[in-house]
């Protein structure tokens, strides 16, 4: 039997249970996990924040393992077999279809209508399809990728989702070369999203958030202003961002926080003609009223959402973290 960690359903304790060792279909791989992530998405899931979840699920959708069994041949990206014994992680996206019209016209795989993802929409009476177990089975056609010898187990998940969903709001951002960025959030996205603004071309970042601790960590890799949000309230805080942009705002502002009131905010503090991007607001936690003429279109500001990742975003995140 496998053990792993059950959430029975909102707001129930999590359960050890036993599970079969799967049944390995031709080109199954059998991951003994090492790590997995306790994500944001997490206390979501706990809390009952996500529509469709199939209760009861293991959670657990970032994970790093060895490699214990592989039936037939199963390659990574670059074509390489997957090996017993390789130290490997895979895309938590699963069962994107590639034929729909948004994984073909639109290119936007994380909107995709038959989309499944490990440890959130994956029931455990389907099996280990989550991290929070001694092993996961990876389905015949999950994206693997094999860590670098230089990225140790513990350097991959220390970048966790919010890595590569930083990537993803980066990429979204469209940040140009001498731009100044503005992060609203110092979790685990925001702080990832300032460091890459920085090797994105941007010569000023500001971050706002909380506690004390984040924001010396901001300061340390690389933020050159941070605004703890405790201690100024939302028209100081646009105040401060206005004053370090010769009154203009920021070009780009991220949203890295889960709270509808930011957004408003983050607009307010961002030039007319900028760029804002929403990549914090995962879940359903309410509603911000916004002045359509006055907020958009007047400033001829450009919103954009970003959801979900894909395979790139987990490929460029294991690059950095082998880099830097």
């Amino acid at each position: 039997m496998v053990r792993a960690a059950v959430m029975p359903g909102p707001e129930r304790r999590v359960e050890i249970r036993g599970f079969p060792k799967p049944r390995m279909e031709p080109g199954a791989v059998l991951l003994r996990t090492l790590f997995s992530e306790v994500c944001g998405t997490d206390v979501h899931l706990h809390h009952g924040r996500l529509a469709g979840v199939p209760y009861p699920i293991i959670p657990g959708h970032v994970s790093v393992g060895t490699v214990e069994s592989v039936q037939g041949e199963v390659t990574y990206v670059d074509g390489a077999y997957v090996r017993e014994g390789d130290l490997a992680s895979f895309l938590d996206v699963h069962e994107t279809c590639g034929k729909c019209w948004f994984c073909l016209v639109a290119k936007a795989s994380t909107r995709c209508p038959k989309r499944r993802v490990y440890g959130i929409t994956y029931s455990a009476e389907e099996g280990l399809l989550g991290g929070w177990s001694e092993k996961i089975y990876l389905k015949p056609g999950v994206k693997m990728l094999k860590l670098p010898e230089k990225v140790s187990p513990e350097s991959f998940i220390a970048g966790g989702c919010g890595l590569p969903t930083a990537i993803h709001a980066v990429e979204r951002a469209s940040i140009e070369l001498g731009d100044t960025v503005a992060v609203q959030g110092s979790g685990p996205v925001g702080l990832c999203a300032a460091m890459l603004a920085k090797l994105s071309g941007a010569f000023k970042v500001i971050v706002l958030g909380a506690p004390e601790r984040r924001l010396k960590l901001a300061a340390k890799i690389g933020a050159d202003h941070v605004i703890d949000i405790r201690q100024h309230g939302e028209e100081e805080r646009v105040r401060q961002v206005l004053s370090l942009t010769d009154s203009r705002g920021a070009d780009v502002t991220i949203e890295a926080t889960g709270v509808p009131s930011a957004v408003r905010e983050g607009m307010r503090m961002t030039r007319d003609a900028g760029r804002y991007v929403v990549v914090g607001q995962y879940t359903d936690a309410g509603n911000v009223e916004i002045n359509p003429h006055l907020d958009i279109n007047r400033r001829h500001l450009e919103v954009r959402g970003c959801w979900g990742t894909d395979f790139s975003h987990l490929y460029r995140a294991v690059k950095l973290v082998e880099r830097y």
